[in-house]
């Protein structure tokens, strides 16, 4: 296959929280890559020094990315602390400027760790979470529909009040931009210690129906997928930040004998944002291989 024939061809992907070869931002990196997208990822390697599995070669990083573009394509990256909303804006031109336009935006970053119980719970822990996690997204996802608002010609946004629309500027051929976001498991079941996380999360699923609609209005599709247990490291023993007692019978009990693995969200996530996967809008899709069930 020519790389000219490939489903993302010419498009540009920006993929957040992309610094680790075990992490879900890498295998969905590569794999818009593998589909023929300008790759433009975001990593913050802080974050994984603070944590059991470490931080990984942010040159290993790009070499995989790299061996995944087709012929022609092009690629960058940029650390940034997306909870400082001043990093949001500046992403968002780095990965414009790659190819001089934007058509994906992965948001796969998110805070892990220093969390806890409801017993213990502090209002620094709930807002670092939702800071990284959700307000992150939302913001990523406000700049890209700017954006593309800008260049189809639309007028200075008005103000909107409960209940308003603002006018839209379809009908579209097809979409304009493809936004993913990431939630977990939280409305299947309990993740004790994890408040802070799972409370993030579900507010991801909880707007993802309202924000889709709204940026339906500039031709913009929407979805989030919730990737289920995917063992990025966590569930190995000398990486590992959690009491893995009992996990090996519980994996085995599952319906496949294992636990998800990064290129499992990551090929929904590539398929999502073709052409093909154009029809599926404001949907919370569960790819857990029938974990949940």
């Amino acid at each position: 296959m020519h790389s000219h024939d490939l489903p993302l061809f010419g498009r540009t992907a920006l993929v957040t929280g992309v610094s680790r070869r075990r992490g879900i931002g890498f295998a969905t990196a590569t794999t818009l890559a593998s589909l023929g997208a300008n790759v433009f990822f975001h990593h913050f390697r802080p974050h994984d020094l603070d944590h059991p599995w470490g931080g990984d070669d942010l040159d290993a990083v790009r070499a995989g990315i790299h061996d995944a573009l087709a012929s022609g394509a092009v690629m960058g990256d940029a650390q940034a602390d997306l909870r400082d909303p001043a990093g949001i804006e500046p992403l968002l031109d780095a990965a414009s400027a790659l190819s001089g336009r934007l058509d994906i935006v992965i948001c796969n970053q998110a805070m892990s760790g220093g969390d806890g119980t409801i017993f213990d719970m502090t209002a620094d822990r709930l807002d670092a979470h939702w800071q990284a996690n959700t307000r992150a997204s939302l913001l990523l996802t406000a700049g890209l529909a700017n954006r593309v608002r800008r260049e189809l010609g639309g007028a200075e946004t008005p103000v909107g009040r409960p209940g308003d629309s603002i006018p839209p500027l379809g009908p579209f051929e097809k979409p304009t931009a493809h936004v993913v976001w990431m939630t977990s498991g939280q409305g299947h079941g309990a993740m004790r210690g994890e408040i802070s996380y799972a409370t993030s999360k579900a507010a991801l699923a909880g707007i993802t129906r309202t924000t889709a609609v709204e940026l339906l209005d500039v031709g913009i599709v929407l979805n989030t997928v919730n990737p289920g247990p995917v063992n990025t490291g966590y569930l190995d023993a000398d990486t590992t930040d959690r009491d893995l007692s009992g996990v090996e019978d519980w994996i085995a009990g599952t319906p496949f004998g294992r636990v998800g693995r990064p290129d499992d969200p990551a090929r929904l996530i590539g398929w999502l944002c073709t052409d093909a996967g154009s029809w599926v809008v404001g949907q919370v899709l569960t790819t857990d291989g029938g974990f949940s069930l």
